[in-house]
């Protein structure tokens, strides 16, 4: 029998020892959503964070989207980091960090098999 690293009332790790805060749960789809933002340089559309009172914000990809298959395909949660690099240390990425918007620093990793978003904000 494996040994209980955390218990269910425990927070992971990442918001207990790193600090990072959650600021969102990604999810891909194919439909068009109401409100949707275009974000042509990363051949997406996002809709639904502004309203959604628990962060759920929807991704739908154009064909031929740089962004990395798996974020295309699987949700992920994206944490808010003081320092990007220095969160970054040791993790696998899924593609290079990008600036999605000004005065936001983003990078994906890829953690138990799940891709997560780590989030720097500049100004």
């Amino acid at each position: 029998m494996l040994p209980v690293l955390r218990h269910e009332r425990d927070l992971p790790a990442a918001t207990e020892r790193y600090g990072w805060r959650f600021h969102h749960l990604g999810i891909p789809t194919t439909e068009v959503r109401e409100g949707e933002r275009h974000l042509p340089e990363l051949g997406m559309y996002v809709s639904g964070f502004p309203e959604s009172v628990f962060g759920i914000e929807w991704m739908r990809f154009e064909e031929g989207s740089p962004i990395h298959e798996l974020i295309q395909r699987v949700p992920h949660l994206a944490f808010v980091v003081d320092d990007l690099d220095e969160a970054l240390k040791g993790k696998e990425l899924l593609g290079t960090p990008t600036e999605p918007m000004g005065g936001v620093r983003v990078a994906m990793i890829l953690e138990n098999g799940a891709p997560v978003e780590l989030m720097e904000f500049t100004s």
